[in-house]
């Protein structure tokens, strides 16, 4: 009798250690995945910091030749202060989703009104020569290539994350510890979404 009790315990007790090893890895894996997209938004969260550092110097360079497009220039503090806040509040949760579409909304807006004060800028050819302007110019292109890349890096770490916890059976695991979908960093251009004109 005690035999057969042994041999009951143990037929139980095989699956379960199996099945306590599969949830113990898939959790690890989840977990991991998870922090390698966080890390990856942080990279993109210093280019950004870089980003908005670099945009009052250019905005105050640009002030002493562009007296007459005041409003210009501050539509860029005031999208540039909007971006910086919601970069805080996403880099608090990296990848959820509402915080990640703020960030989205705010980052097209400043680029957007970038895009106005490059464009005004272009009228002021003294503001063009002017070699801070151009050392800003540089620095703000340079910083937006690094934006892009870490971006690239965050999209790639969150679909490999997303990917594994729909997978079955991890997302077994995914819905009992509650590891949710994480949201893709993409920007909204205009420009981007237009086919090219060609003319002949």
């Amino acid at each position: 009798m005690i035999g057969t009790f042994m041999i009951v315990l143990v037929m139980l007790a095989v699956p379960l250690f199996f099945l306590l090893i599969f949830a113990v890895s898939n959790y690890n894996r989840l977990v991991e995945l998870r922090n390698r997209f966080k890390n990856a938004f942080s990279q993109i969260d210093v280019q950004l910091k870089r980003r908005y550092d670099l945009i009052p110097n250019l905005v105050e360079t640009a002030k002493g030749y562009m007296a007459h497009e005041r409003n210009t220039l501050e539509a860029v503090i005031a999208a540039r202060n909007v971006a910086a806040s919601a970069t805080a509040r996403a880099a608090q949760q990296p990848g959820e989703p509402a915080a990640m579409k703020e960030l989205m909304s705010a980052e097209n807006a400043l680029t957007g009104t970038l895009g106005r004060l490059f464009a005004v800028a272009e009228a002021y050819p003294d503001l063009k020569a002017n070699q801070n302007m151009a050392r800003l110019m540089e620095e703000l292109s340079s910083t937006e290539n690094k934006v892009a890349f870490a971006r690239q890096s965050y999209n790639d770490s969150v679909m490999v994350y997303n990917t594994t916890r729909e997978k079955f059976p991890t997302n077994i695991v995914a819905g009992v510890f509650n590891f949710g979908p994480a949201e893709l960093f993409v920007l909204e251009r205009p420009e981007q979404r237009e086919a090219p004109k060609v003319s002949f």
